[in-house]
């Protein structure tokens, strides 16, 4: 049988289904948890020399986990450095807090290269390869310049902007030339992947072949959209839990009648939270003075605290919410309760289900599965409201949302208003629509239409059986 080997920058514990936390592990715990194969990457941990990296194995059920420390340099220069301070501002349309080093780019490269010498030994002929988002982009390309001849297929799990943006980025050009060693790469949204057969025509001086292929050099790439998506069944009984249900209504001490919006992000420039606290205050604003509407909970779990980005963002928010709470709040009210930590999903869970509103507004975003995990986790009888923003990938598809523009702030407070209104009747009908959606385009249908494209891209025969064998990988 054919091994799926993923190669992603940081590995996660794939036993506890509450454990992942960003998108990336989310989507791919919930598509291998039951299918196993090869996960290499970074284990998290530093080490001060690169003669003191090696290689460790554990065993997750049919999961094999092989991964290798860092260098402390390693994390400055490739991690925060290039990664972190040029890819992610830029493919978040934020030029304007990129920061490029000749170290960094350097030490991205050196990276990619050492993934590529540590995981070529431990490959086998038949293997099925598939990396993982903006990390890893050269390793297809280091992996072949090793002899590896094996399938193989990237991923890209937050936006490609358009070539405009790109132009910007110094070494983009060259980095994106890499991109044609796959077989194939996928994107979240479809204007993702317009964009990146723009900018292989526009900038690259290459060839759209179809709207799925590009050619250029001689290379030829196949492209596709695959939306990723979450385990439903596993979170409808996450947020089913009557545990955690009981301690909801131990929370709720004010009786039944108290509304709750709920946000659950990363602490990152790119999600929009200064705005949806302001939104949030524009919405209290427009209610009369004693009337008390609606609590908005916000966890905001950290992260790259190590760049002043993200350091000046978590004093915004705080200061954002002070006001909030003073101006608004009461003895027997906090209108907005913020929580700067990490909260495990099966707890995230439930306080999806208890809540009115789920406020998904990111200012960018690849796809954004807080909004599938919300709707999943509604009770069908009496389901809450989805807000979306416009410009996270996941509103390309979940149009019966409430689809907003996340700087607008009195839009979005127009939606939460609207949505603290809205008739039962509307929200069941709303929420059944939304629950199709997220189903068809769920972790495992992520997962096999990738492989099976992937597969395709060699001149594979369609074969009856080929669906059965990819879930089984």
């Amino acid at each position: 049988m054919t091994r799926l080997v993923v190669v992603s920058n940081r590995v996660s514990d794939p036993g506890p289904k509450g454990s992942a936390a960003g998108g990336l592990a989310v989507c791919l715990l919930d598509a291998m948890r039951d299918r196993g194969g090869l996960w290499f990457g970074w284990n998290g941990d530093l080490v001060a020399e690169e003669s003191e990296i090696a290689i460790s194995c554990t065993k997750h059920g049919r999961c094999t986990l092989m991964t290798a420390p860092l260098t402390e340099r390693d994390y400055r220069e490739f991690y925060l450095g290039f990664s972190n301070e040029v890819l992610w501002p830029i493919h978040h349309y934020r030029l304007d807090l990129a920061r490029f080093t000749l170290e960094a780019g350097e030490g991205y490269r050196r990276v990619n290269a050492r993934f590529a010498d540590l995981l070529t030994p431990h490959l086998r002929r038949s293997d099925l390869i598939w990396v993982h988002d903006y990390h890893l982009i050269p390793l297809g390309a280091d992996l072949r310049a090793r002899g590896v001849g094996n399938q193989i297929g990237f991923f890209l799990h937050i936006p490609f902007p358009p070539p405009d943006i790109l132009t910007a980025a110094p070494e983009y050009e060259r980095l994106a030339l890499t991109l044609l060693d796959y077989d194939l790469v996928g994107f979240q949204t479809a204007s993702d992947q317009a964009n990146f057969s723009r900018f292989v025509s526009e900038v690259l001086g290459g060839e759209i072949v179809a709207p799925d292929s590009v050619r250029l050099e001689g290379k030829f790439l196949k492209t596709g959209v695959f939306p990723a998506g979450i385990d439903v069944d596993s979170f409808v009984a996450m947020a089913e839990d009557p545990e955690g249900a009981n301690k909801i209504r131990q929370y709720e001490r004010h009786g039944a009648t108290r509304l709750y919006a709920i946000g659950v992000d990363r602490l990152d420039y790119s999600k929009g939270l200064p705005e949806k606290f302001l939104a949030f205050r524009r919405l209290l604003d427009s209610y009369p003075e004693n009337d008390k509407p609606m609590t908005l909970i916000q966890v905001a779990s950290p992260t790259r605290d190590d760049l002043q980005a993200y350091v000046d963002i978590r004093h915004e928010l705080e200061a954002l919410s002070g006001k909030v709470n003073g101006k608004f709040g009461d003895f027997d009210w906090t209108p907005l309760r913020y929580i700067h930590r990490s909260v495990p999903r099966e707890t995230i869970a439930v306080h999806y289900r208890a809540s009115r509103i789920g406020l998904v507004t990111p200012l960018r975003d690849g796809m954004n599965l807080v909004a599938k995990e919300y709707v999943a986790a509604q009770d069908e009888a009496d389901p809450g409201v989805l807000i979306l923003s416009r410009f996270a990938g996941a509103a390309e598809d979940l149009q019966e949302a409430l689809i907003v523009n996340p700087y607008d702030i009195d839009e979005v407070a127009h939606a939460m208003r609207r949505a603290i209104e809205m008739r039962k009747e509307e929200r069941i009908e709303r929420h059944r629509m939304l629950m199709k959606r997220i189903r068809q385009h769920d972790a495992c249908n992520w997962m096999v239409s990738f492989l099976r494209a992937l597969r395709s891209c060699r001149g594979m025969e369609d074969r009856p059986d080929q669906e059965k064998q990819l879930r089984e990988i």
